[in-house]
């Protein structure tokens, strides 16, 4: 965790790259209106895939996969559950909510009944 980040140089620059490759892709789209269908998403297609292959070569997209990699691993230390203890811990909230719910009910019925008392509609 005491790892120095090196700055990997650019800057900003290769997102805003990607960045302005993807909106020219979608501006080509409404641009060639004239054009098929099929030509028109092409373009689209194509300034998105050049704007990951921009992003994912950028700084940013460097550092995006390191933490795409990092978060792989915490997740292979975590602990999962097996099947008993999963059906076993359901149950238990289960019941909880159960009884929890019943309470809410119950007084829900008790302040209902002390409220018409009070104000004299429960005759």
């Amino acid at each position: 965790m005491n790892e120095q980040i090196q700055d990997q140089g650019g800057g900003r620059g290769g997102l805003w790259a990607a960045v302005a490759l993807l909106v020219a892709g979608v501006a080509g789209y409404y641009v060639m209106s004239d054009q098929p269908a099929w030509q028109r998403w092409l373009v689209v297609v194509a300034g998105a895939a050049l704007g990951v292959v921009t992003f994912a070569m950028s700084g940013s997209g460097r550092n995006f996969w390191q933490f795409v990699q990092d978060a792989q691993n915490e997740r292979r230390k975590v602990f999962w559950p097996g099947r008993e203890e999963t059906w076993k811990t359901t149950l238990v909230v289960f019941v909880f909510a159960s009884v929890a719910g019943l309470f809410f009910w119950l007084l829900d019925l008790f302040l209902a009944w002390a409220t018409r008392h009070l104000t004299g509609q429960g005759g």
